[in-house]
């Protein structure tokens, strides 16, 4: 942790330098919050990336289903989908409930774009 702390650092450390990294640097040095909330933030986006190409896939799917008269809803599907997903996030120490919130959030998601790209493909 503590290598991957200074690599942090002086990464930051450069990039708030930018031109005047050949000038004295007399900034203040980075804190570990600083270097934690921009590793957070740049996960939130990877995670924000991650469902959106999830939804392209279901928007594919969604025509599929409605050029071959199939429900947009596969509850049994869905109940899969559910399972593993708790499964996979107790493993990595996350609530049952949270994981629980989290993918049926996921899938409200999922069903209206499904149903739009039902409508738009009639």
């Amino acid at each position: 942790m503590k290598k991957t702390f200074c690599f942090f650092t002086m990464i930051i450390s450069l990039t708030a330098c930018g031109s005047a990294g050949a000038q004295a640097v007399t900034a203040r040095p980075v804190t570990v919050l600083e270097i934690n909330r921009k590793m957070i933030d740049s996960l939130d986006n990877k995670i924000i990336e991650t469902i959106a190409l999830r939804e392209k896939l279901v928007k594919e799917i969604g025509e599929y289903k409605a050029k071959n008269n199939i429900p947009a809803l596969q509850t049994s599907r869905f109940q899969e989908v559910l399972r593993n997903a708790v499964k996979g996030g107790m493993k990595q120490g996350l609530s049952e409930e949270f994981v629980a919130e989290l993918m049926n959030a996921i899938h409200r998601e999922s069903l209206r774009i499904e149903s739009k790209a039902a409508n738009n493909s009639n």
